[in-house]
């Protein structure tokens, strides 16, 4: 009985020690195929996919609602975007071509337009600052993802595989103050993103947003006129403040039920 008492002290001292060093390698995996990942969409000058999107929200009920979206983007680096959504409450395009910025709402016939000459990384930060607008999984397309990514990260982990529509992924788990994501990545020469999940830790039963790539292409050459922006005649000209009501969901969809 002393030998067996001995054999099991043994044997969880040497577990509670390589504990530490798995979690260690765990997180050093995700940040490596993360890294992997923003090398490789950074390298590409031109990129077009199509997605679905689902986001979730919370009723005063408690009850979770979701909400599916369609759309479809062509970037040309560094300064070309162009960008496609439509739901079941909004249809809105996005062009961008280095100067100028136009958002095209189909189903209220209107549009706005306000100058941001520069790159595409600084749209992306400028429509989220400073009108409201997202672009989904936008930060994924930045020339340099991974610094944005990781900042503020308090825990990475290396799930292990997973397979988004029959391709084989690489399940990476971060943790940030008030998100949980996760991120499956394809396994392979283009480790390009294919899945992408943001929980909410700071609203009632933590709503998520999902984000699926179905499509991914690169080496395209886009027309001359791929990202100019005609507008119909009969649109009405909006104010860039009234792009934040271009979303998502409904307009009188909650945000999120109490804490």
């Amino acid at each position: 009985m002393k030998t067996k008492i001995i054999l099991f002290t043994l044997l969880a001292v040497t577990l509670a020690a390589a504990a530490p060093a798995h979690t260690q390698a765990q997180e050093n995996d995700a940040k490596v195929i993360l890294k992997a990942m923003s090398d490789y969409v950074g390298s590409q000058k031109t990129i077009q996919l199509a997605f679905d999107s689902d986001i979730e929200v919370i009723t005063p009920q408690l009850e979770k609602i979701q909400f599916t979206n369609s759309g479809e983007a062509l970037m040309s680096r560094p300064d070309k975007l162009r960008a496609h959504r439509v739901g079941g409450y909004a249809d809105v395009a996005l062009f961008f071509d280095g100067k100028t910025v136009s958002i095209y709402g189909k189903h209220v016939n209107g549009y706005a337009q306000f100058d941001a000459p520069g790159t595409v990384d600084q749209l992306i930060h400028a429509l989220r600052e400073g009108h409201g607008v997202a672009l989904p999984g936008a930060d994924l397309l930045m020339s340099n993802s991974y610094d944005l990514l990781v900042a503020g990260v308090q825990e990475a982990k290396h799930i292990g595989r997973g397979v988004i529509d029959g391709v084989a992924c690489e399940h990476l788990a971060f943790r940030n103050f008030d998100t949980d994501w996760q991120l499956w990545v394809e396994v392979g020469e283009r480790p390009i993103p294919r899945k992408l999940v943001i929980t909410s830790k700071t609203l009632n039963s933590a709503p998520q947003y999902t984000l699926r790539v179905k499509q991914w292409k690169t080496g395209i050459e886009p027309s001359s006129d791929g990202f100019a922006f005609t507008p119909p005649k009969d649109a009405q000209i909006l104010d860039p403040n009234a792009l934040i009501e271009l979303d998502e969901l409904p307009p009188d969809a909650p945000q999120g039920g109490d804490q």
